[in-house]
């Protein structure tokens, strides 16, 4: 049975994965708005904001990549909801495949995708400065955050796919998502902010992501914020796929 799952999914997957090549215009817009955020703080903002970083660059990059996934899983809810629509899930229900390989090829593209827009943004930063002292092992820490963060929050995108009356709405979704690191240590230092601001921004999932990416960056010890960060992805993860396998099964019987 996993087996033919498995086989499935590949099969699946590499439709999607088509589909992605034939439009990288995607992958690319979903870059360019961090990009361009990145360029914006880094050469407009970033003299008059002190982080006790020797770069800005290197301080807010964790939350850069944040929202670039943030961005990139519209993208997920809006290819789901145009093969529901288009009538596909339909013929795909039809044949003899594993009805949960057609969600797991829309999960594992939006993991593709994003980790795409994820290199070429850190490949900018790198030409405006970006440098980090992490070893081979911190990196592939960083990459585990990521694609656990990428994870969760593309379930949270297939249940919105699954739900939305309109394209629109499927996509809409992420704009509070994207929004979010703004209210954290992404960019400026939670000191710096007013009591109540500073309460939410120090208790919210993207403080305790970004500051375990940042310490693995620099090479920092990692406090107890690597354990938050992972319990925060983690039941975000776990209670998105448990609300999006429901609504799929409502949508197939």
């Amino acid at each position: 049975m996993t087996t033919h799952v498995l086989g499935d999914t590949t099969v699946l997957l590499g439709r999607s994965l088509r589909h992605v090549t034939r439009s990288l215009d995607t992958v690319i817009t979903t870059a360019i708005m961090p990009i361009a955020m990145m360029l914006m703080f880094v050469y407009v903002f970033g003299g008059a904001i002190d982080t006790g970083s020797d770069s800005y660059v290197n301080y807010m990059l964790p939350g850069i990549l944040l929202i670039t996934i943030a961005s990139g899983i519209a993208y997920t809810a809006l290819r789901l909801f145009t093969d529901l629509k288009s009538g596909i899930f339909e013929r795909f229900h039809s044949m003899p495949i594993a009805r949960s390989a057609v969600l797991w090829a829309h999960v594992l593209t939006s993991l593709a995708a994003n980790l795409i827009s994820v290199v070429i943004v850190v490949g900018v930063a790198l030409l405006m400065g970006f440098r980090s002292g992490a070893g081979p092992a911190a990196w592939l820490a960083v990459t585990g955050i990521l694609v656990l963060f990428t994870l969760a929050l593309t379930w949270i995108a297939v249940l919105a796919g699954l739900t939305a009356k309109t394209a629109e709405g499927g996509s809409a979704f992420s704009y509070p998502l994207i929004f979010l690191p703004f209210l954290s240590s992404a960019f400026v230092p939670t000191t710096t902010m007013p009591g109540p601001v500073r309460a939410f921004a120090e208790h919210q999932p993207v403080t305790s992501i970004v500051n375990t990416i940042r310490d693995l960056f620099t090479g920092q010890p990692i406090g107890a914020d690597i354990w938050i960060a992972l319990a925060w992805c983690a039941g975000i993860l776990v209670v998105a796929y448990v609300f999006a396998t429901a609504a799929y099964r409502r949508r197939i019987s």
